[in-house]
């Protein structure tokens, strides 16, 4: 079956130059450095290596606190962090620097999987969330290179997927050493794809391990002067394709009883930004770009968030929050983070992602879910007038972040233990 795969991806390999070339033309990063995609290209490092591999800029940002961990506790190793997209690429950077080695991880190609492998020869190998990549990992499991799928979440709708090719999944798994699942509902269906009880191991969400700068909240102060300390803010984050319209829709809604209202809105996708502006300003709105680094005067409308690595300062400027990729069915994205903050927050019905997290917040009372932009609206709104309300939704969801702490140390003794053994 395996072969089979591989011969697949051989034969649709010339369409990946071209697919990056097309995904170049809004972002020119998706061109440049693209024999490392082929396992080509790379620098063999002078020191034992442990590999992290996060996908794009969400999985780095969850795993910065593990990077931190690893770079302080195995000082005689390099670490190094892949990612599969651009702006993952550039969010690594912005945060490591040259504390770590950083490439694009290669294509699940037979050849390319054997090059990275051979020149970088990892102590272990640590894959965040949910990638299952058959050749690489049998190529790990030949050079017994262990393998922990850190973090490990899996929805129902992609366990679906995974059981039309039961027989490549199942054989695939079981070149895993160790799955870290964040709930016993990931585990489940793991277990039903083929892994065994031996691999798994429940640790929790790292996610909640969250750690917020201390000049976080001193900036967040310092930016919400800017931006009009006593007008309500509400901040629509990591949105996507057809939720951005309907965002806009609700502020229109919404600003005929508040009318000085300020939206904060952070599209999910770098490239999109100027789609976005221009969604803006064909509804009439009065717009201010973060990047231009111009003062926010009370005749803006939307405040739209342009720039990288600054969401966590931005949730914590606004007084309530709606979490994208939600109203449309994209499966939502990392609820934790205005959670930590104790900022009053809001999901759309799509929440396949954090389907147990978002239950959980929803019973704690810590977690406002709706299910069209009319309701959207109505509840942004009646938490932006209602302060008591709004700062018992935030304190719920700050305080169920933090009875749930502690998956980060978990992970990272199993990750002790791998290299205790690979040694």
């Amino acid at each position: 079956m395996r072969f089979l795969y591989s011969l697949i991806l051989y034969c649709l390999s010339p369409i990946i130059p071209a697919r990056l070339l097309w995904r170049s033309l809004r972002n020119p990063a998706y061109r440049q450095r693209l024999p490392e995609r082929f396992g080509y290209t790379y620098r063999q490092p002078h020191k034992p290596v442990i590999w992290l591999h996060s996908v794009s800029v969400g999985e780095t940002l969850a795993a910065v606190p593990l990077v931190h961990y690893l770079l302080d506790k195995y000082p005689t190793h390099a670490v190094l962090v892949t990612t599969m997209t651009a702006t993952g690429s550039e969010q690594v950077r912005e945060l490591f620097a040259d504390k770590v080695l950083h490439v694009y991880a290669p294509y699940d190609l037979p050849g390319a999987v054997q090059r990275f492998l051979a020149c970088f020869r990892p102590d272990v190998a640590i894959i965040m969330e949910t990638e299952i990549w058959p050749n690489l990992f049998h190529a790990c499991r030949q050079r017994q290179v262990p393998v922990i799928l850190a973090n490990a979440r899996l929805s129902e709708k992609s366990a679906q997927g995974y059981r039309r090719l039961l027989s490549l999944t199942r054989s695939t798994l079981q070149c895993i050493d160790t799955i870290a699942c964040q709930t016993q509902a990931d585990g489940r269906r793991f277990l039903g794809l083929g892994a065994v009880d031996a691999q798994m191991q429940v640790t929790g969400s790292i996610k909640f391990d969250l750690k917020l700068p201390d000049s976080l909240l001193k900036r967040a102060e310092i930016l919400r002067r800017e931006l009009g300390q006593h007008r309500p803010v509400w901040i629509a984050a990591s949105t996507h394709e057809g939720e951005d319209e309907q965002i806009l829709d609700a502020y229109l809604q919404m600003q005929e009883t508040l009318d000085d209202l300020l939206l904060i809105l952070v599209p999910r996708h770098p490239e999109r930004f100027e789609r976005v502006a221009a969604a803006c300003i064909k509804k009439k709105l009065h717009l201010l770009r973060r990047s231009s680094g111009e003062f926010c005067d009370k005749d803006t409308q939307v405040y739209l968030g342009d720039t990288m690595g600054e969401l966590l300062l931005l949730y914590a400027a606004a007084d309530v929050a709606f979490v994208g990729g939600s109203l449309v069915p994209v499966g939502g994205h990392n609820l934790l983070e205005p959670a930590a903050l104790g900022v009053a927050t809001i999901t759309g019905p799509y929440m396949r992602n954090f389907e147990e997290i978002s239950a959980r917040l929803s019973e704690c009372n810590g977690l406002v879910q709706v299910n069209n932009v009319d309701q959207l609206a109505n509840s942004a709104q009646l938490l932006l007038l209602d302060p008591d309300q709004r700062n018992l939704l935030g304190e719920n969801a700050r305080a169920f972040v933090e009875a749930n702490r502690g998956a980060l140390a978990r992970l990272e003794q199993l990750i002790d233990d791998a290299l205790v053994i690979e040694k």
